[in-house]
């Protein structure tokens, strides 16, 4: 059985280059999950896919929608995880400041943050029991952060593919168990 992860294309919208305030920060936030999207050919590197399962946020789908033909399946367990600004206030901050702040406190299960680690592993692991039940070669379209924990979570099953930190737009990576 192989499970195919790919990322959602690339999104237009760049970051901010200049100091922000968290409300700032939200509305970027906002605007990332609205903007538009740059497409280019996916290589699926031979692999022929007999379901999809897609994040339900506009850009992944429609990447899926560019990637597979046949019924994707949308579901929200897919969608990246929610950070939230743990200092809100008017002072302006480096984004990497905000980040840094904003990963801490998700890593440590602040209160800041709506949805812990646990959380998120748990809904990834929903994804991948009906995936792995299906039985059947699948394509899973998401986001950059849920790939990284999804990839742990295939390794732990007994799956091997291939390693990355910040996985590619539109690049398919597979994973294989035999």
């Amino acid at each position: 059985m192989k499970i195919g992860l790919l990322r959602h294309f690339k999104v237009t919208l760049g970051y901010p280059s200049k100091l922000v305030t968290s409300q700032e920060l939200l509305i970027w936030q906002q605007e990332y999950n609205e903007s538009k999207i740059e497409e280019v050919d996916i290589d699926h590197q031979g692999q022929k896919w007999s379901k999809c399962y897609s994040s339900d946020l506009e850009r992944a789908k429609i990447t899926a929608s560019r990637a597979f033909e046949g019924n994707i399946i949308f579901l929200e367990d897919l969608r990246e995880m929610s950070l939230y600004p743990v200092i809100h206030t008017e002072m302006r901050l480096p984004l990497w400041l905000h980040v840094t702040l904003i990963r801490l406190a998700w890593f440590l299960g602040h209160k800041s943050q709506k949805e812990s680690k646990k959380e998120v592993v748990s809904r990834i692991n929903r994804v991948l029991d009906e995936a792995i039940n299906h039985g059947e070669d699948l394509l899973i379209v998401g986001h950059g952060g849920i790939m990284m924990f999804m990839r742990k979570e295939l390794l732990k099953r007994g799956f091997s593919g291939p390693k990355f930190n910040r996985p590619e737009n539109a690049k398919v990576y597979i994973f294989e168990k035999t």
